[in-house]
């Protein structure tokens, strides 16, 4: 293989994605196995560019002035010896201040268009400028609210298009018109390069302790589950009484296992039915966009009429209380044959469709994390599917079977007030969820993450099996709460629930159509990558207010189970320790994105989640 060009350090020209724009660039490092350079622009931004992509500043330079200094001076000479031999010319005074006249007017004509090739409409309209938002593609102002660059646009096609009439009716010899067109082609070689073809690099950030971390979690994650589910079967769920450990020939039965399958084989029926939008996620590093059917809701109506035919002919729900621990075994075992599966398969997957996080190159980290980004049958997309279908629905399911179990345990005739109060919380966020179905394919999960150990068992085990940890401790330990009380813990529900719909809704609004005037009001520091960030609502306010949304939700759904136990509150306990991890890790993310763009955004609006805290 040849040796690398560009040492780290040096300073090159570097081509922007997507574009045939050259920028200052700094080279960091080199990847001997992808064969790629890691550059870092003025404004901050890292990108990994082909050796292909990247020119020497002394070459640019050089070809950049021999287009433009040779081409008038050919042109020049070409004319007037065309002209010389004229037979029917003008006078010779008139003559020479017409030709000067229109050689003037074609230099500048010239000069601007080679300027435009080379650098954005930004710097042909405010060429004394020489600072850092040129580079990151970004106008005078950091903030804006309007839609200046489309109005600026629009203003310039009327003038390119004089320009095109203009020179298609112009008086110059063909000779010219030939010479002209063959500096044009030359300058063309040399610019306009092929799209940049995005490679993943290898992962060299290991996230969760990294090797030994995920190791130990592929272990914790399942015990932990276990553990909670065992405690919940206590009269007594303190945390200092520890409980028994069950038989092992007890955690398992096979019919749980198998209505376990036919669950999820339920759910891919209803994804594969042809009802509901198609939609296309964002781009690929490849630039290919993958199609996903938005029919969740859908899915969910259709097991709502599924198990209302079960209680219709006197099906038993009450089995799956009896038997919740062996369907969290079943769970956690169908999941962890779902992810051999998918590390086994990726390793066959293209280089390009490996998720940027799970490239280690670590067999256990990457089946941890996933190496693939978006493991596929067909049209049949795995991650997506799990990330709301079996276990979201599911979820739903197993709340209904336990306030089942309790009226049926306690002879009620109807459910307790807390019980009502839980179920209705976790339904309405299930419901959310899948009517704005759409607004997943621009999360983390989708975007970055691969599909592995981590997201299989969250999605199959950890969100069905301890989410519903409420409910299932309020079928053995009933709480009597006041209408009061009920009142207080529904009003801070709502509360939650409008800043986290109303925060994630403004949101992707504004990724949709930032254009849109009902957006006017909204205020955004541009970036580099052409998004912009909101620096007004929610998103003024705190720099994750979904997250703050949704602790307050979490909070609200522990509180109708009392004080007398700390183990309902667990829910809330891990959920914000969850999104306090994933906040660092957007935070990560967004810095190496979006540069310097990053930074203002920080200064702007200091408070991660919770105002005036943190």
């Amino acid at each position: 293989m040849p040796s690398r060009k560009f040492a780290d350090g040096e300073v090159v020209m570097g081509r922007w994605p997507g574009s045939v724009l050259y920028y200052e660039v700094q080279v960091t490092r080199y990847d001997d196995v992808a064969h790629l350079y890691t550059v870092k622009y003025k404004d901050g931004t890292e990108l990994a560019l082909k050796e292909s992509d990247i020119r020497s500043q002394s070459s640019f330079k050089h070809r950049k002035s021999q287009s433009s200094s040779s081409s008038p001076s050919r042109r020049s000479s070409s004319r007037s010896r065309s002209r010389s031999r004229s037979p029917g010319r003008p006078a010779r005074g008139r003559r020479r201040s017409a030709s000067q006249s229109r050689e003037h007017k074609e230099d500048k004509k010239k000069t601007i268009q080679e300027t435009s090739l080379a650098l954005p409409v930004s710097v042909l309209f405010k060429p004394s400028e020489n600072n850092t938002k040129r580079y990151n593609g970004e106008p005078e102002s950091t903030e804006k609210n309007d839609t200046s660059c489309i109005i600026l646009e629009q203003k310039l096609k009327p003038d390119l298009e004089v320009k095109r009439v203009l020179e298609q009716y112009s008086l110059r010899s063909r000779k010219d018109d030939k010479k002209k067109e063959e500096i044009y082609s030359e300058k063309k070689t040399f610019v306009a390069v092929k799209p940049i073809e995005k490679v993943p690099t290898k992962t060299k950030e290991l996230e969760f302790g990294g090797r030994i971390g995920t190791f130990m979690m592929i272990f914790l994650l399942p015990a932990t589950v276990l553990y909670l589910l065992l405690m919940c079967k206590q009269d007594d769920p303190s945390l200092l009484n520890f409980p028994p450990l069950p038989a092992l020939e007890s955690l398992w039965e096979g019919k749980a296992f198998g209505i376990f399958v036919l669950w999820f084989l339920l759910q891919a029926v209803f994804y594969l039915l042809p009802i509901g939008k198609v939609v296309e996620g964002l781009p690929l590093s490849n630039g290919r966009r993958l199609q996903y059917r938005i029919n969740g809701f859908y899915a969910f109506i259709l097991t709502a009429a599924a198990i209302g035919v079960l209680l219709y002919f006197e099906f038993e729900l009450h089995y799956l209380y009896d038997h919740f621990v062996q369907f969290a075994v079943s769970a956690a075992a169908f999941s962890l044959a779902l992810s051999v599966y998918l590390y086994v398969r990726s390793l066959k997957a293209p280089e390009e469709e490996l998720a940027p996080g799970g490239n280690s190159g670590y067999l256990l980290y990457d089946f941890f994390i996933g190496h693939e980004l978006n493991p596929r049958i067909g049209s049949f997309d795995l991650k997506y599917f799990c990330e709301l279908r079996p276990g979201l629905i599911g979820w739903v399911v197993i709340n209904l079977a336990m306030l089942l179990a309790e009226m049926k345990i306690h002879n009620l005739s109807v459910p307790s007030l807390s019980m009502i109060l839980v179920n209705s919380f976790q339904l309405l966020y299930v419901v959310d969820a899948l009517w704005n179905e759409e607004a997943v394919l621009t999360t983390m999960d989708i975007t970055h993450d691969g599909f592995g150990f981590m997201l299989a068992f969250g999605d199959l085990v950890w969100v069905p099996f301890v989410y519903s940890l409420q409910a299932f401790y309020l079928v053995g330990h009933p709480t009597t709460i006041t209408w009061p009380i009920a009142a207080a813990i529904t009003v801070l529900n709502c509360v939650g629930y409008y800043i986290f719909r109303s925060a994630n809704s403004q949101k992707n609004n504004f990724r949709r159509n930032p254009a849109d005037p009902k957006l006017a009001n909204l205020k955004f520091i541009p970036t580099a990558t052409g998004k912009g960030l909101l620096v007004t609502g929610w998103w003024g306010f705190v720099r994750h207010p979904n997250y703050l949304g949704d602790i307050i939700m979490a909070l609200a759904w522990s509180l109708p189970c009392g004080f007398t136990h700390i183990l309902p509150y667990f829910y809330v306990i891990y959920f914000i320790c969850l999104l306090v991890h994933r906040e660092a890790r957007d935070e990560h993310h967004c810095k190496q994105k979006y540069g310097l763009a990053w930074e203002r955004y920080c200064q702007r609006v200091p408070y991660r989640i919770f105002p005036y805290i943190y």
